[in-house]
């Protein structure tokens, strides 16, 4: 059956309709049969038109005279039953009509009708987000701000409202709709050729999947950013062939490991996320007993990150719920109670450990157990897991020494993956290199060169990122080399801070290029630089007049290089 607005109205107005129908159509022919007298005395009887002319202005306006000729009193009294049954057909029509244009279906409608036509002109890629809440929010900020559209679906009707209420530029096309069903994500535009990406940070995890499996049953060649909490899913995910499956435990695991053995790794991986600057001084997490608070799903990755590094580890879990289906070895080890309790704390030996670990999914708990802990061992290393990120100027107020915020690393992670992707490369790069020290070494020359909080941006020479560069490519068949986003606009002959990370040609992964590195056309190149060096480099990339200057040395034309010169 049709369910389309049309079909509404038309379904919802039959009987107002039908009744306005029968008391017009009765209303003329009652006219057409009543002898009328005219001005000569003689009996006459009305037109059709003339009788319907009569109906319509009468019942509408509530009469506008006696045409053509004076009625007679039979006439009178037909037009008097008629004003009755006209004006009540049409008080009971526009009366379901104002009901009707409150019907949450047919507004409904209306939206999606809406909605489709949105998507319809959106020219441009754009990804979309199912389900909208807090992180949902920052990334569709965090898109805006690099250009990129974003679609969103929504089951909860007030959400939708939240999210309209925000004001967004560009604006968001939203719909009301079940994330999961394959109807609102063909609306949504998943088969479109500008849908790039698909994006499901539920904390249901079955949730998760399903909408995994039906968009790539939907769209194959679709990215998939998808939330999972638990090895096994995260398996289940991999096997549908999701591009990032995003486990914020494993990702605070893995910092925490980072921050053990490699702490300039995890400040690099900070700043790439946006959630730190560059801290050259920062030191490894001290060596030592551990006291875990918390064995849910953050505290079961962190028990196996820490057995891995030879930490010595006691484990505090107040539900013995969460202990299910765990080896009875591992539960000998883990004490059941409150780890805000200072019994519970003096029995996990807390006098002799270096640091403790509030990883429980309570902020309220979370902050009472480091608060006790404190109180016991004044000297002992304080880490947090904060769950609701509007708490958090209380966990900055605490005088805690590591604060991990889940929510935040989603942020991050999803939107670098989305939309600067060359940084995800960049850190896997590191990761993987057999020089151990070389987050270190790249660490210490980008404060040296740019500072403590360089900005990081993407360049790709093609003819709509970089069309001063590709032109020169294609049309001058000439060498460009990668030293010329080096250059200052206001003296070419000076460096700007600014550089290369990464850069990306074909399958091939170049690691800090060298500046003298020849340019190709498609090359993806991500730069860490300040704000000056920023645009520099975007507008000789784009151009002609910058580009020629930078490239060659002198104006293109004779026109004085004044805007620059007024940034001084």
């Amino acid at each position: 059956m049709d369910k389309s607005a049309l079909w509404i109205v038309l379904h919802r107005m039959r009987a107002p309709l039908l009744v306005l129908i029968l008391t017009y159509s009765i209303s003329i022919v009652g006219f057409l049969l009543i002898d009328g007298i005219d001005d000569n005395g003689n009996v006459y009887h009305m037109s059709i038109f003339d009788s319907f002319y009569i109906v319509t202005y009468t019942a509408t306006t509530i009469g506008f005279g006696e045409l053509p000729y004076a009625f007679t009193y039979a006439q009178r009294i037909w037009m008097s039953m008629m004003v009755y049954a006209t004006v009540m057909g049409w008080f009971y029509s526009i009366g379901t009509l104002i009901t009707l244009l409150q019907d949450k279906l047919l507004l409904a409608q209306f939206a999606q009708s809406r909605f489709e036509k949105q998507i319809k002109r959106i020219k441009k890629h754009f990804f979309i987000v199912l389900g909208y809440n807090y992180i949902s929010s920052e990334i569709i900020k965090k898109a805006n701000q690099e250009g990129v559209r974003v679609i969103v679906l929504e089951k909860d009707e007030e959400k939708i409202n939240a999210l309209n209420l925000e004001n967004y530029t560009p604006d968001v096309p939203c719909l009301v709709a079940d994330v999961h069903d394959a109807n609102a994500l063909e609306k949504a535009g998943i088969k479109s050729k500008y849908c790039k990406a698909v994006v499901a940070l539920f904390s249901n995890d079955e949730l998760n999947l399903r909408v995994a499996l039906t968009t790539k049953l939907l769209n194959p060649n679709v990215k998939l950013a998808i939330k999972s909490t638990t090895e096994a899913h995260a398996e289940d995910l991999k096997d549908l062939g999701v591009d990032i499956v995003e486990n914020p435990f494993e990702i605070i695991a893995e910092l925490i490991e980072m921050a053990l053995n490699n702490p300039d790794m995890k400040v690099l991986q900070r700043w790439i996320y946006g959630l730190d600057t560059l801290r050259v001084d920062l030191k490894p997490l001290p060596k030592g007993k551990y006291i875990v608070c918390g064995f849910g799903r953050m505290g079961k990755i962190l028990y196996k990150i820490l057995k891995e590094n030879n930490i010595e580890a006691v484990f505090i879990e107040p539900k013995k719920k969460e202990l299910k289906g765990v080896d009875a070895n591992i539960r000998s080890e883990i004490i059941i109670g409150s780890a805000d309790d200072k019994e519970i704390l003096a029995l996990a030996g807390i006098n002799d450990a270096v640091a403790i670990i509030a990883g429980t999914d309570n902020d309220t708990q979370n902050l009472s157990i480091l608060t006790s802990a404190k109180k016991i061992n004044k000297n002992i290393f304080t880490i947090a897991r904060e769950n609701d990120v509007e708490d958090i100027s209380v966990f900055n107020n605490a005088n805690i020494d590591v604060v991990f915020i889940p929510k935040r690393v989603l942020i991050n992670k999803t939107t670098n993956f989305l939309i600067a992707h060359y940084s995800n490369e960049f850190l896997d790069l590191i990761k993987s290199n057999e020089n151990k020290n070389i987050s270190s070494d790249i660490l210490h020359e980008l404060y040296d060169k740019i500072g403590y909080n360089p900005k990081t941006f993407g360049l790709k020479v093609t003819k709509e990122r970089a069309y001063a560069v590709y032109n020169y490519l294609n049309n001058k068949n000439e060498v460009v080399k990668l030293r010329i986003f080096s250059r200052s606009l206001i003296n070419r002959d000076e460096v700007n801070k600014i550089m290369p990370l990464l850069l990306l040609r074909g399958e091939e992964r170049i690691l800090l290029p060298s500046w003298d590195l020849e340019l190709k056309v498609d090359d993806k190149i991500l730069f860490a630089s300040d704000e000056i060096a920023m645009d520099d480099a975007l507008d000789i990339a784009n151009n002609i007049y910058e580009f020629y200057y930078a490239n060659i040395g002198r104006e293109k034309n004779t026109l004085l290089r004044v805007r620059k010169w007024l940034k001084l």
